[in-house]
């Protein structure tokens, strides 16, 4: 009787020419006992996530006139913490970011509000050798003066990734593990920030690794001016003072201005997000990255072989 129901109701769907993969995300929406303005939330930012987050932060004039279309979306802006909550990035290194993409072992951990401090959108689920998909930066798209290369917005798993490519396949391709890792490391020499990304509207749960830019990045723009979209590594840099020439690359690198130079680098703790970029800018090894207990903890992640488990 189930199956009948099924082929009727799959029957109902291909009638309105409703995709596979919208079906596919409506079933995760039910699954994961989210609501229907959860479902219609989450459609329209994957179905037009180069609008959503250009209407949000474009400088492109196409981009700001399509604000009214998505405005009962982004009313949060008006709340900045409410929006953080829903719509958050965890800066993490190029290494971390390289094993989510090479996840072999179904991963089910729910982050502790010590990791990330928010009550929502902070579940980690990966079924293990998930597909991965690279989408052209909507944040990118939405400058007059963009950084290239534009494909560095990295998806991981279903139901996002079949989502993406059915409905956006002249922006994103399906990639490998091994190319996503190409992708992570060449952002890494550009000295651009890993950020893990959590959606309330995308079943409250990790699905993308950005790659951002200090210029073209919404939510780096947001951290700056006071939104907290986005939380430390737990980590900060730190500078071994006989070995620094105060020769301020570091400075002209960090993307959240938390270094000044002067006879030696100085790092501003508080603005410090532990992205790394510093590091492995500074030509003479004179910085290194140290846990700092008042910051959130790391992402946290099983170790390699481990099954996969709730915490």
């Amino acid at each position: 009787m189930e199956d009948g129901e099924s082929k009727d109701r799959s029957g109902v769907w291909e009638r309105f020419g409703i995709r596979g993969s919208t079906r596919k995300f409506w079933r995760a929406v039910r699954e994961a006992g989210k609501s229907v303005w959860g479902f219609i939330h989450g459609y329209v930012y994957m179905r037009w996530p180069h609008g959503y987050i250009g209407a949000a932060i474009g400088e492109r004039w196409r981009f700001r006139g399509l604000l009214p279309l998505f405005a009962p979306f982004l009313v949060e802006t008006s709340f900045p913490h409410r929006w953080a909550e829903g719509y958050h990035g965890k800066v993490v290194s190029t290494s971390k970011a390289g094993r989510l993409v090479q996840v072999d072992e179904p991963v089910n951990m729910s982050q502790p509000e010590k990791v990330i401090p928010f009550d929502k959108a902070r579940d980690l689920i990966l079924a293990g050798q998930d597909p991965i998909v690279v989408l052209d930066c909507p944040c990118r798209l939405a400058r007059k003066d963009p950084c290239f290369p534009l494909d560095v917005c990295i998806l991981v798993g279903d139901p996002f990734v079949s989502f993406v490519m059915e409905h956006h396949p002249e922006k994103a391709r399906r990639i490998s593990s091994e190319e996503a890792v190409d992708i992570l490391e060449a952002e890494a020499r550009r000295g651009h920030v890993h950020h893990v990304f959590f959606k309330e509207a995308l079943l409250g749960r990790f699905y993308a690794i950005c790659n951002c830019c200090s210029c073209c990045c919404g939510a780096i723009m947001a951290h700056k001016h006071g939104i907290p979209m986005l939380i430390s590594s737990g980590f900060v840099a730190s500078v071994q003072e006989d070995l620094c020439q105060a020769c301020g690359i570091c400075a002209d690198k960090c993307p959240f201005d938390a270094i000044e130079v002067d006879s030696c680098a100085e790092i501003d703790t508080a603005s410090c997000m532990g992205c790394g970029v510093c590091v492995r800018a500074c030509p003479v090894d004179a910085l290194s990255l140290y846990r700092d207990q008042s910051k959130p903890a790391p992402l946290q992640l099983p170790e390699r072989g481990e099954v996969s488990r709730a915490v």
